[in-house]
């Protein structure tokens, strides 16, 4: 192997379903500016007040989708780490979870240790989002400068619109699709509106009408999750060949009481059922990996849901997880990250 590393960076799973791990994991996860941007104090307090209920409720629902050999999001990420390494020849592949266990500051701390000089940083993220890759990309840095780790860093840039990325979704997606479907969802996580208009560089244009997220000039673009979103799902469904009415976009995950980007999936789970949809495919393109916003929340919560809305089945088509199309495209861009 040579000295060109690939780090692979997931967002985390608690150690166990349990009350205490959960709380610990929502503790970090929630506490990170990038996350809830407000000043230390509120978010503190507001923090704690969710901390009150939350984590028995999430460990009730972690534990309705925990595998034998532990989280599901963690253990589809070992495997998509080894997938992978069969196509990056450059060196080792590392993961790293962003909160809990299977930290940032222990993998770099590794392929330091390996003799790395050189270091590809893939946030597993296809589109940008402070939440997510910027908190990612900062943490990375923060560690390098405390410990002091002389590693040349290069960051894979957010790849919602590149091509191996959406024909890596079709192919893992199609065969699901060709089952016959009436309606495709695509639910993409949510985030409150105020992360929209902060990452916005022109401090005007997001947000600003109904079509704005399609007339995002390249620099908007590059910082707006809505607007990649809808490039992912446009770019997906024209490989598909779906026609205009066979999908739909939603966003889901929604916490607490601020605004959060539109329209909501649980409102769209009762229209598209009272529109007379019986057979609903979801998928979730903002998650290249199965996990609890997917397994529990569409493929349980969901499901229910649209069955007591007069919908008959619920079928969530299945996350890139370590898909052979995907771990190839997945190397291949880390090739050329920016």
């Amino acid at each position: 192997m040579t000295d060109h590393a690939l780090l692979l960076v997931n967002l985390g799973s608690p150690d166990s379903p349990g009350v205490a791990d959960v709380r610990r994991y929502l503790d970090q996860f929630l506490m990170d500016p990038y996350v809830i941007d407000l000043p230390w104090p509120l978010r503190r307090l507001l923090v704690s007040l969710i901390l009150r209920k939350r984590p028995e409720q999430s460990a009730h629902a972690y534990a309705s989708i925990w595998w034998p050999e532990g989280s599901p999001l963690v253990a589809l990420s070992r495997r998509l780490q080894e997938a992978v390494q069969a196509h990056w020849h450059e060196g080792p592949v590392e993961l790293a979870m962003r909160y809990g266990s299977l930290s940032i500051e222990a993998a770099l701390n590794r392929l330091a240790e390996d003799g790395v000089r050189r270091v590809t940083l893939a946030p597993l993220y296809p589109q940008f989002a402070d939440s997510t890759v910027t908190t990612v990309v900062e943490e990375t840095r923060r560690v390098l400068r405390a410990s002091g780790l002389e590693l040349e860093l290069e960051v894979l840039a957010p790849f919602f619109g590149r091509a191996e990325y959406l024909e890596a979704l079709v192919q893992s997606a199609r065969p699901h699709l060709q089952q016959g479907f009436d309606h495709l969802l695509l639910s993409f996580h949510g985030l409150p509106e105020r992360h929209l208009r902060k990452a916005d560089p022109s401090g005007r244009h997001c947000l600003s009408g109904a079509d704005c997220c399609r007339q995002a000039p390249p620099e908007v673009l590059a910082r707006c999750y809505r607007a990649q979103c809808l490039r992912s799902a446009e770019g997906f469904v024209r490989q598909m060949g779906l026609s205009e009415g066979q999908w739909s976009v939603a966003f889901q995950s929604r916490l607490g009481r601020a605004k959060w980007i539109g329209p909501y999936t649980e409102e769209q789970l009762d229209a598209l059922a009272a529109r007379g949809v019986k057979k609903l495919l979801v998928m979730c393109p903002a998650f290249v990996t199965d996990c609890i916003e997917t397994l529990e929340e569409i493929g349980q919560r969901g499901r229910e849901q649209f069955r007591a809305a007069g919908g008959e089945e619920l079928l969530l088509v299945p996350c890139l997880n370590d898909h052979p199309a995907w771990a190839a495209a997945l190397a291949q861009m880390c090739r050329t990250p920016a």
